[in-house]
């Protein structure tokens, strides 16, 4: 699925939950329904966040040109709401507050990445109010037992697992086991990557594989050379 289509997917989900609610529980202002979103245009992320916030204007358009959603019996145009959280966890948690609180809204839009995600889905958590998010895919997003946190997505665990699946399925392919596998692996030191990590390391574990390097990498990182030196190695 690529970008657009899974933003499409995050917006369509949106309009199905409007469908199911009273018109008047949504931030309504004349025809159209406001959504909002605290997402990066500056800072770390801020060509990321544009990506999304691109997204979300993409599905918002399109749905709108297709004649907009219809919600007890009347139909409405969709618009969103941005603040830029300058890809700050605590900046984000307090513009969706903002946007709860202050501006009314009612659904929101998930910001860029899972660090983000994190400091926000306790804010709408805490209000009601849904949040439908494409960008987050930290594992641990989905086991805080969170009601009003949805995702189109995979979680990040599931990421490079394949790989591992395909390197098992080529060993017995060559009439090898698939314990005979060393497995390397560089990740950054980063809550998302460790998850992407363990999802490698729990199937490489399930088909007893041996991992010989496992680095942290800093956010720095600019040269990879000692890691490639131990993997040549070994």
């Amino acid at each position: 699925m690529n970008f657009n289509k899974l933003v499409l997917a995050s917006i369509s989900f949106v309009t199905g939950m409007l469908m199911l609610v009273f018109p008047l529980q949504a931030k309504v202002e004349g025809d159209k329904i406001i959504l909002g979103s605290a997402i990066s245009l500056t800072g770390k992320y801020a060509t990321n966040g544009l990506h999304a916030q691109r997204g979300y204007d993409f599905a918002v358009e399109r749905i709108n040109s297709m004649g907009g959603v219809k919600v007890g019996g009347k139909t409405y145009m969709l618009s969103i709401k941005y603040y830029d959280d300058e890809s700050t966890p605590a900046r984000g948690a307090q513009l969706a507050e903002r946007l709860i609180k202050q501006d009314g809204v009612e659904f929101m839009l998930g910001p860029y990445s899972s660090g983000l995600t994190k400091a926000i889905a306790p804010v709408t958590e805490k209000y009601g109010v849904p949040m439908v998010e494409a960008e987050g895919a930290s594992r641990s997003l989905f086991t805080q037992g969170y009601r009003y946190l949805f995702a189109v997505l995979s979680t990040s665990e599931q990421y490079l697992s394949p790989s591992i699946d395909h390197a098992a399925s080529m060993e017995k392919k060559n009439g090898k086991n698939p314990s005979s596998v060393k497995v390397a692996m560089a990740f950054e030191n980063d809550p998302f990557s460790l998850d992407v990590r363990e999802g490698v390391v729990d199937t490489a574990k399930k088909y007893g594989m041996k991992i010989v390097i496992d680095d942290k990498l800093p956010a720095d990182l600019s040269d990879m050379s000692s890691t490639l030196t131990k993997v040549k190695g070994s």
